[in-house]
């Protein structure tokens, strides 16, 4: 039974992870806290440390994917991913002197508000019977629409000419991967607060960087999730190495977990084309709010 607990059960685990992981584009460590905490009864600081630790393998894994499959951008990955790494951190060292339960809390909370916004997500989909818009022609479209309002200002007010230029160009730019140097700072600033994040919840950051490159850079929901991830496996290892210092880390555990990510997301990246992504979300969106739920309990004591 030691064997199994100390051995297989994390490599099930950690296939279960990687198979999610590469099916809905997830970092992973949403489902690796409540698991390390309630499964594998770990105190609140070695469960957060364990998951920032094997999140790193599992990121560089999905990243090589994205990168192959020039679905990533990987500039923007990089930027990102440098201001996660200035601020990782700092979030492990606000973990080592926080209470085990504001630890918990913050996860708690982390974890729910990713399950309710995978929930609206996947009410708002068409069913899989329905023709979807790709990510990439959802860009493109709301793109033009940038353009024509752009160019109808410009007819306008001519004196805003050179602002509806620039809107044009940026839009362009968000499109093809070519971005300009303040949509780079931009995505710099999105790593600070996704590094901090990480490093005192030890989750990717992922549910922080993937909306504010839609919203505030402008690129599709299928780039975004693969630059996200170049980032995360950059801004994790400063933490990661903090956390390897202060001794929070359990190395098996977190190995035998990435031994079974890592082939999950390979499995998972071939499953996503058969598997309707709305049912994906209801499911795992579920299993979010009870996982949110199930921490808060154990930490008030509900439960043992």
């Amino acid at each position: 039974m030691d064997i199994f607990v100390a051995y297989i059960a994390p490599v099930l685990v950690g296939i279960g992870i990687g198979i999610l992981s590469g099916m809905l584009g997830i970092g992973g460590g949403t489902v690796m806290v409540p698991i390390f905490r309630l499964a594998f009864d770990m105190s609140a600081i070695m469960s957060t440390a364990t998951s920032l630790f094997t999140i790193i393998p599992t990121s560089i894994s999905g990243a090589v994917s994205h990168i192959r499959a020039k679905t990533c951008i990987v500039s923007l990955g990089v930027a990102a991913g440098i201001g996660g790494a200035c601020t990782s951190p700092l979030g492990v060292w606000l973990a080592t002197i926080s209470p085990p339960w504001l630890i918990m809390a913050a996860a708690a909370i982390i974890i729910g508000y990713s399950a309710i916004s995978m929930l609206r997500k996947a009410l708002k989909m068409k069913p899989a019977k329905v023709p979807a818009v790709s990510d990439e022609a959802e860009a493109v479209q709301g793109h033009a629409a940038r353009l024509r309002a752009s160019e109808d200002v410009g007819a306008a007010h001519p004196h805003d000419a050179g602002a509806a230029e620039a809107v044009q160009g940026q839009a362009a730019g968000a499109v093809d991967g070519k971005l300009t140097r303040k949509q780079l700072l931009i995505g710099a600033g999105i790593g600070l607060g996704a590094g901090l994040a990480s490093g005192y919840v030890g989750v990717g950051g992922g549910f922080i960087m993937v909306p504010l490159m839609l919203s505030l850079i402008g690129i599709s929901m299928k780039k975004a999730s693969g630059t996200s991830l170049i980032a995360v496996m950059i801004l994790a290892i400063p933490g990661v190495i903090e956390q390897g210092i202060l001794g929070n880390i359990n190395y098996t555990a977190g190995i035998m977990v990435a031994i079974g990510s890592i082939p999950g997301a390979v499995i998972g990246a071939r499953l996503v084309r058969k598997v309707p992504e709305r049912i994906l979300r209801f499911i795992f969106g579920g299993f979010l709010i009870v996982a949110a739920i199930m921490l808060v309990l154990n930490e008030t004591g509900v439960i043992a």
